[in-house]
């Protein structure tokens, strides 16, 4: 990986609010939220990975772990938090590779329940389609940490999606399926087995 300073454009001596403001500033350019449907979704993609495996190095490397620990990229959310938790970084790692099992069984691992706690556990939700789920866990991490950017970044996305715009890669199919489903089963029963 390329010295992750020079990813973020901060220098070495930057303060970490200095490096957080660079992140995001980048992270807010590339998510690929930005290139749905665009030629250059891929590239986009690539370039946000690596401000996430930059910002990680970075955040890491000061609070004495180590440098070259990668995240992955997390693609349904902006990063921009400084966990205190190790464990929170490895379950972030567990959601972006898809192990949401896995995730799940080392969150439920940890013993206090902070905002942290409730967006990754709204992340998994979300992963799985479980949007109410998700909804709410995102809400009450934005209740217990109303400035931290990450969560009511997720939270507003997720309020957006239930007035019919944002949606998971995958889920719409399904979805429609469901209330095609749902709702000649509603139909049926109205109507008495179709005697309308």
């Amino acid at each position: 990986m390329r010295d992750p300073y020079n990813v973020l454009g901060v220098s070495q001596s930057a303060s970490d609010d200095e490096v957080k403001k660079a992140y995001r500033e980048l992270a807010r350019k590339y998510h690929p939220d930005n290139y749905q449907n665009n030629p250059l979704a891929d590239l986009a993609e690539e370039k946000m990975k690596e401000i996430n495996e930059a910002y990680d190095a970075i955040t890491k490397q000061r609070a004495g772990g180590y440098a070259g620990a990668s995240s992955g990229g997390y693609s349904g959310y902006q990063r921009g938090y400084s966990a205190t938790d190790p464990t929170y970084a490895q379950i972030r790692n567990l959601i972006n590779a898809g192990d949401l099992g896995q995730a799940e069984q080392l969150l439920y691992g940890v013993g206090q329940k902070d905002g942290e706690w409730y967006f990754l556990s709204g992340s998994i939700a979300y992963r799985r389609g479980w949007l109410d789920e998700a909804m709410q866990n995102y809400s009450r991490a934005v209740q217990l940490e109303p400035n931290n950017l990450e969560y009511r970044q997720a939270l507003s996305l997720m309020q957006r999606g239930t007035m019919g715009g944002y949606r998971p890669a995958g889920y719409g199919a399904g979805l429609d399926t469901m209330d095609c489903c749902t709702t000649m089963l509603c139909l049926n029963c109205l109507c008495g087995g179709g005697r309308c």
